[in-house]
């Protein structure tokens, strides 16, 4: 699980989630996933102090940079990548073709991503906040309790691993150590002292792990699918805030076609669930679902 937006800035959602995989499956997609890196770039981002996340590989000027020339042939573009990231090391400024070589391996490596989730069947969830939305309104304080737009999310996941019959761990990507604990207190409150909470403990492991992305490969692959929905991912009806047209037409379908879907129920009856949901309303009561 990563974030994505929450600094309330440029992002138009703010957006937690990420993808759900088997923990047998998990080895094999390391490893293609590494082996996809050497063969976009030619070498391991962390070797030249960089890292694969959303906001850098689908930067706007990586899909400018790859537009400038033809498609260059995979040695020419992993040798010209090795130039670039050398070049920021040594604080010069890359060639032009060297920019084009790394718009066009990022992108492939992004591309390479989603090919590899859909390959070993993962899942992905998010629940999605518009900008401003998570302001608490004038004159009342942030509640000391779970987040409605955290809650649904947990809720999918739920659902799925009940469907599944298998217990879930959550492995989030660390912010700092004050944030997190206090998202570990407000976890814990939920499972151990609400109804849905004490439900959902059986499938989910209240304890979550938290990783260094930069550490954590499937946290910063995470972090792609993440930035790439924030960006590219619309569910008509609820979601309507300016996308990029260039991320959207890559990845919107292929996000879609990730996304869990199955049943969900409130206790009454059951009802049809999706793993992506937005959330606009975090302090205000819904209505009961009819």
């Amino acid at each position: 699980m990563d974030e994505s937006g929450h600094d309330h800035r440029q992002m138009p959602y703010e957006v937690r989630g990420g993808f759900a995989l088997a923990e047998h499956k998990l080895w094999p997609l390391l490893q293609d996933a590494g082996s996809l890196e050497l063969e976009c770039f030619g070498a391991r981002l962390v070797d030249y102090g960089s890292e694969i996340k959303g906001s850098k590989l689908l930067k706007k000027d990586r899909f400018k940079h790859a537009a400038q020339d033809e498609p260059l042939d995979p040695e020419s573009r992993r040798h010209l990548c090795r130039g670039y990231l050398q070049a920021g090391l040594d604080r010069r400024s890359p060639k032009r073709d060297q920019f084009t070589a790394y718009g066009q391996a990022s992108l492939a490596m992004a591309d390479g991503i989603f090919d590899l989730l859909e390959r070993h069947g993962a899942r992905v969830f998010a629940s999605a906040v518009p900008r401003g939305a998570a302001n608490p309104p004038p004159g009342t304080t942030p509640l000391e309790i779970l987040r409605k737009d955290h809650t649904f999310l947990l809720e999918r996941f739920f659902y799925f691993l009940e469907m599944e019959r298998q217990c879930g761990i959550l492995v989030m990507d660390e912010v700092e150590e004050k944030y997190d604990r206090r998202f570990v207190r407000k976890l814990e409150q939920y499972f151990t002292k609400t109804a849905k909470g004490l439900q959902r403990a059986k499938w989910i492991v209240p304890s979550p792990f938290f990783v260094s992305s930069s550490m954590a490969l499937p946290v910063q692959m995470a972090d792609v699918v993440i930035y790439a929905l924030n960006w590219g991912y619309r569910r008509p009806g609820e979601m309507d805030a300016p996308d990029r047209p260039e991320i959207a037409a890559r990845y919107g379908r292929r996000i879609n076609s990730l996304k869990w879907r199955g049943d969900g129920y409130d206790g009454v009856k059951t009802y049809r669930s999706f793993g992506i949901v937005c959330v606009p309303d975090l302090y205000e009561a819904r209505e009961p679902r009819r």
